[in-house]
């Protein structure tokens, strides 16, 4: 079983940056997809961007692709987001995901989360 705990998160301007991180504080990340999703009250939980433990691939969607980089540190099992050149389209709840079989867009193939964290982007 994996416990992940999220950290980072908040208000920032438009076109500022933030980095949100994910860490496994029970269990380990290795041999999974971890990625990330984020969702409002509006829309369901959409994929933002994912990595494979191993390899280092990685998936982004299109919203994303350009302005955020996801990357993971094996030595301290976790992960995360640098997300830059932000917009208010991009406010909504963030959550870390973990997939321990192969890459997937889809929240239901992600087995752990983490407990989520509010990014809000406004002037």
């Amino acid at each position: 079983q994996v416990q992940l705990v999220q950290s980072g998160g908040g208000w920032i301007e438009p076109g500022g940056s933030m980095r949100l991180s994910c860490a496994a504080s029970k269990g380990t990340l290795s041999s999974l997809i971890v990625g990330w999703f984020r969702q409002t009250s509006e829309k369901e939980r959409e994929f933002v961007a994912a990595i494979g433990w191993i390899g280092g691939h990685t998936y982004y969607s299109e919203s994303v692709k350009g302005r955020f980089d996801i990357s993971r540190d094996i030595t301290k099992n976790m992960f995360s987001l640098q997300m830059n050149s932000l917009k208010p389209e991009d406010t909504a709840v963030y959550y870390c995901a973990t997939n321990g079989r192969t890459y997937s867009a889809h929240p239901a193939e992600y087995d752990y989360w983490g407990q989520g964290t509010q990014v809000t982007v406004s002037s």
